[in-house]
């Protein structure tokens, strides 16, 4: 395998500074950043705030690689990011689903199509500027994902998806550094998104306002989301909601209603089209289903094993048993109730730092 890496760049601080990172360890730097919507599809606050896809990042990127002498591509990926993450994005909305359009884009779009235009231009290699590490480990013979050194910015609970041909392939510098060391470096290389204020929202929902991009989404296919009703376990008709994609699990908020004690979205049934809500302490749940699951570390295992599992990005992982069905779904089981389990995202297996696999939240037992 030869030197020459292509770069996934951003516009922002960490891709940029992972592009003169490598070509400082004696990498053939070629960069390329990844068009993946257009502000005119997806609406909202059309003003310059530094994200991906803007025209102002790409004119950063042009600066930058012309001032370190990088090749610099822009790929159009805007017809598979719309095919494999924004459809999936509403239509898991519309079944009462939360789903996690990042995993989804680094699966797809981040590695499997970003990975063949690597190869089509002679680089063997592809680096991204994700907090995380990627290495051969020999105790489990194969390419792992491991958490990042800086906690407050991992990002491994969104790799889960990557396949062991696109690891082996992929270099992540940054795992070893935290957020702070990472904009000292850019400030070192004189970067100009050294002080580039960093977004984790959702990147083609401008505003970050999901409820409007959803209608708006809908209104131009000629489609509106249906009303239903907001009800308590036992069937009593609290309120109505105007369709079950605005709400998830744990919601507190926005719900419409009132009530005497406080009440949170504890079960969305599509087949209903039901909003249950109830008490925080029916948020709680032990067991649930997880499916379209990954093996990243494990080489499809059998027997059930301990992990720490996480279920949202921002939750502390826990001890729990997951038992594999074959090729199929799992069966994840936590030592100790978890609150707002939520159907759609991700729940990944952890052995310490190490991503054994991951996969989709499906149901939860007694829900």
């Amino acid at each position: 395998m030869n030197k020459k890496v292509l770069v996934a760049v951003s516009g922002g601080v960490d891709s940029s500074t992972t592009m003169i990172l490598l070509k400082e360890r004696g990498y053939e730097v070629v960069a390329a950043h990844m068009k993946l919507w257009d502000y005119n599809d997806v609406g909202g606050e059309t003003t310059s705030d530094g994200r991906c896809c803007s025209l102002e990042s790409i004119n950063d990127l042009h600066a930058i690689c012309n001032a370190h002498a990088i090749p610099f591509y822009v790929l159009d990926f805007t017809r598979q990011f719309r095919n494999d993450v924004i459809t999936d994005f509403v239509n898991e909305y519309r079944v009462g689903r939360t789903p996690n359009p990042c995993v989804r884009c680094n699966t797809h779009i981040k590695w499997a199509g970003f990975l063949q235009k690597a190869l089509e231009i002679g680089c063997d290699t592809i680096a991204t500027g994700h907090y995380s590490r990627v290495e051969y480990n020999a105790e489990f013979n194969r390419t792992v994902i491991r958490r990042g050194v800086d906690a407050t910015r991992d990002q491994s609970y969104a790799l889960w998806g990557l396949s062991q041909d696109a690891l082996a392939r992929t270099l992540m510098p940054l795992g070893d550094f935290t957020k702070t060391q990472v904009r000292e470096l850019a400030r070192k290389y004189n970067l100009r998104t050294a002080e580039r204020k960093e977004s984790r929202e959702i990147c083609f929902v401008a505003d970050d306002d999901y409820h409007r991009f959803l209608k708006e989404w809908e209104r131009g296919k000629g489609q509106k989301f249906t009303e239903g009703e907001i009800v308590t376990s036992d069937g009593r008709v609290l309120g109505h909601h105007e369709g079950i994609a605005f709400y998830t699990i744990g919601q507190r908020r926005g719900l419409g209603i009132s009530h005497p004690t406080p009440l949170y979205v504890r079960k969305i049934d599509p087949d209903t089209n039901r909003v249950i809500v109830g008490d925080d302490i029916d948020l709680y749940a032990q067991e649930f289903m997880v499916n379209r699951i990954n093996w990243v570390a494990l080489d499809n295992p059998i027997e059930p094993f301990s992990a720490d599992v996480k279920i949202r990005y921002l939750h502390q992982a826990a001890p729990a048993t997951v038992t594999p069905d074959g090729d199929g779904p799992a069966t994840v089981r936590f030592h100790q109730p978890e609150r707002a389990i939520t159907p759609g995202q991700s729940a990944v297996f952890y052995d310490g730092d190490i991503v054994l696999g991951g996969g989709v939240i499906d149901s939860i037992k007694n829900s």
